[in-house]
């Protein structure tokens, strides 16, 4: 599809009540594909929950029993991929035929990734991301994610992978993407800086590709009372301001940051632009130097334990 529209979901979830947020993710696809659009982009932790400004009782050698417990109801708050909120996402992609991806915090055991989520019409849910190097504190609470999750996925719009927030300042993992030539950059992000914007730009003008970007625009009284926060307790305080934009490969906003509210952000792709812009321009192509650089990627799964048995017996 040379021509179509794409939407970024700049919402608050529901931190407390991933169900919810699930259903909230639900009607907004609705009205983005009841709007024309092709490709919705939902922020970061869109199911589960980002929380923002919570330390889960870590001062450095010490974890304090409220943190352990912190910890337990955010695992609680967490989804499985076998659960219903994958499930109602899938039947609405199925309804609708629109290509979703939403960031989410998995559950797998003990253990909580920050993922992303990849919908594609009536395939349901076709892969996912799993973010491979939390940033500062996120390493508490998030595992690593390993090699055997950096899809970029071909559809009929275009090929669509996703880089969730400060992994996009990885030059490595952004040159993975662009050698499998994806064109539909999505980053889910917590970032709500004035400097996200001109990374996301610099990212569309290196690769040569349509960059969406979502984060949240949340207040302080989407979290339940129990919820730890730096920034105060005030209900009306934002945690995170939103400042999501979709741009084109040649660096241009399509959609200029909105940082007033909750909403749904829309942008007309011309898939064209992408080849006129490889023109001059194309990092793992011809504008590469492998007689001097080289990456090497290793993209097995990394299991803790393996089993091997003996079939003659």
């Amino acid at each position: 599809m040379k021509k179509f529209k794409a939407a970024v979901a700049q919402l608050a979830s529901l931190p407390a009540d991933a169900p919810g947020s699930a259903k909230k993710a639900v009607a907004s696809i609705y009205e983005a594909a009841g709007k024309g659009a092709k490709l919705i982009v939902f922020p970061e932790a869109f199911l589960g929950g980002y929380p923002k400004g919570a330390s889960f009782g870590a001062p450095v050698g010490m974890r304090k029993p409220e943190g352990r417990e912190a910890f337990r109801i955010y695992h609680d708050h967490a989804i499985d991929l076998d659960g219903d909120e994958v499930r109602l996402i899938a039947e609405a992609t199925a309804q609708t035929g629109i290509f979703v991806v939403i960031g989410c915090i998995e559950r797998d055991g003990g253990t909580l990734y920050c993922t992303a989520l990849f919908f594609d019409g009536d395939q349901g849910l076709i892969g996912k991301h799993r973010k491979l190097m939390p940033t500062g504190a996120e390493r508490l609470i998030w595992g690593f994610g390993d090699g055997a999750t950096m899809p970029v996925f071909e559809t009929t719009l275009g090929r669509i992978g996703a880089v969730i927030c400060w992994e996009n300042y990885m030059p490595m993992l952004r040159m993975h993407m662009y050698s499998q030539g994806i064109s539909l950059y999505c980053a889910p992000t917590a970032d709500d800086r004035d400097t996200w914007i001109p990374t996301m730009q610099h990212i569309a003008l290196e690769g040569r590709c349509f960059v969406l970007t979502a984060c949240q625009y949340i207040t302080r009284g989407a979290f339940p009372n129990s919820h730890e926060s730096a920034l105060g307790d005030d209900p009306k305080t934002v945690m995170m301001r939103g400042g999501s934009a979709i741009i084109d490969p040649m660096g241009q906003l399509l959609v200029t940051p909105d940082f007033a509210g909750e909403a749904i952000l829309y942008a007309d792709i011309d898939m064209d632009a992408i080849v006129r812009g490889k023109f001059d321009f194309d990092v793992s192509g011809h504008y590469a130097r492998p007689d001097i650089f080289q990456l090497s990627v290793d993209v097995r799964s990394k299991r803790p334990v393996t089993t091997i048995s003996d079939d003659s017996e």
